[in-house]
């Protein structure tokens, strides 16, 4: 059996390349439930598929409220676990979950009331309309078990277990994999539901490994448990998760907020540039999935040697993961410019759709490379217990730059311009990132050596 990593001792790079690898394999899941989704809508036509376009930042935005949520139930649960005090963690635990499920609950019921004329005001058309209505009112009350699904994977990774939430998310992605062509085409007694199918069968996948992850938590982790309702309790238990998982939650709800905007410009190119997007928006975070694992393990490092005080190993660890970043990104481009025409069309039949998917992967992965490095960028800041300074980083990232330079380019060179302005954008923020991250570990250089000298 391999030894436990030690993150304050242990080579820097071999080690961040042991904890990346295995958060890989969730994170692939979760890509490929996605990418089963847009794959087999798109075998229905334009508009259905141009429809999932409209959708994506809108459930994004539920998804990134899990993620903060995530993030805060992690960083409290482990910090009670390691003082020794399971009782507590499992009250906290068990609040937190029942607090998470409440709250979506209530946006899934606001959002109900709200889809039609809030993807109007996105740009969508009336002909897709009926598409996307039927798809999100389903997608909305599933996503309560998506929401306290991921909430439930962060209370046993808290506990250190890393492996049973990846078997989790990929018995999930399977599940929808299969699920997802008999409810959308039909077979046999059961009928073609068309986009509707696509969104039952995620709501299926969500609630059957919700029910398998909440059993774990209670039969064999002891951190889901019977107590009675106390209000005065769950408010400090929910206020305590929040202080951390808000800062968090807001920075990636910015990301959908700005995806939706662009997506509204792209909207006027027509149903075919919008078909095109959304199949970017699915290639983008498969592209980017080594280094969204690797900011996902990377702070867990930078925050024991931050805390411990050896400040040159933060330093040395974070240049290697820019440095990573750059190098791997840019063979992920050439790849995809390689396979750009099988790859368009194994997301859609339509030849102007295909043009526009062709387009994007030659002009925006060029600018992925810094887009991950601005992501490890924030995600070290929050690891340095700096959030506001990770905050800041996405608000510039996307509202400084990416929005304002979209539209930019939009004007000026239409479609292919707002692509590359995307592209100038992200190099931009992730130049402007590296300077105050260079910046705060040379002041925190300075701490180190007046101690020394002290």
């Amino acid at each position: 059996m391999p030894a436990k990593p030690d993150l304050l001792h242990d080579e820097i790079q071999p080690l961040l390349v042991r904890m990346t690898v295995p958060m890989m394999m969730g994170i692939v899941s979760l890509m490929l439930f996605n990418l089963a989704d847009i794959y087999f809508v798109g075998k229905l036509g334009t508009e259905p598929l141009a429809a999932l376009g409209f959708t994506f930042p809108v459930s994004f935005s539920i998804t990134s409220l899990a993620i903060g949520l995530g993030i805060g139930t992690s960083a409290t649960l482990a910090r009670l676990i390691g003082s020794g005090d399971h009782q507590k963690a499992s009250s906290l635990s068990t609040d937190n979950l029942l607090s998470t499920a409440c709250l979506t609950l209530l946006i899934a019921l606001g959002c109900q009331l709200i889809i039609e004329p809030l993807f109007r005001l996105m740009g969508a058309s009336e002909t897709l309309l009926p598409h996307i209505n039927t798809y999100m009112s389903v997608w909305f009350w599933g996503s309560v078990f998506l929401v306290v699904n991921m909430v439930s994977n962060s209370c046993m990774r808290a506990s250190g277990d890393t492996k049973t939430p990846a078997k989790i998310m990929a018995f999930s992605s399977a599940m929808n994999m299969v699920l997802d062509p008999l409810l959308i085409f039909g077979w046999g007694p059961v009928p073609a539901m068309g986009v509707q199918g696509a969104a039952i069968a995620s709501v299926i996948a969500w609630g059957v490994t919700c029910a398998i992850v909440l059993h774990i938590l209670y039969h064999r982790r002891g951190l889901l448990i019977l107590q009675s309702i106390d209000l005065v309790r769950i408010w400090q238990h929910w206020s305590a998760v929040m202080k951390i998982g808000l800062p968090a939650a807001l920075s990636n709800m910015m990301t959908p907020v700005a995806n939706g905007v662009l997506t509204a410009m792209v909207a006027t190119y027509g149903a075919e540039a919008v078909a095109a997007f959304g199949v970017g928006n699915r290639l983008e975070s498969l592209s980017l999935l080594a280094c969204l694992a690797l900011s996902m393990t990377l702070p867990p490092f930078i925050s024991q040697n931050f805390g411990a005080g050896h400040t040159e190993r933060v330093v040395r660890a974070y240049r290697i993961a820019i440095r990573f970043a750059l190098i791997w990104q840019a063979l992920i481009y050439i790849g995809l410019c390689l396979t750009s025409e099988y790859v368009a069309a194994v997301f859609s039949d339509n030849t102007d759709v295909q043009s526009w998917i062709g387009i994007w992967i030659l002009i925006v992965p060029v600018g992925f490379g810094f887009q991950a490095a601005t992501f490890l960028t924030a995600s070290s800041f929050n690891a340095l217990h700096q959030p506001l300074r990770a905050m800041r980083i996405s608000i510039t990232r996307l509202f400084v730059f990416y929005v304002p330079l979209g539209w930019l380019g939009s004007e000026l060179y239409g479609l292919q311009g707002m692509f590359g302005g995307l592209v100038i954008a992200n190099a931009l923020t992730a130049l402007t990132a590296w300077f105050w991250m260079r910046r705060h570990l040379a002041r925190l250089q300075e701490k180190d050596e007046v101690k020394l000298g002290s």
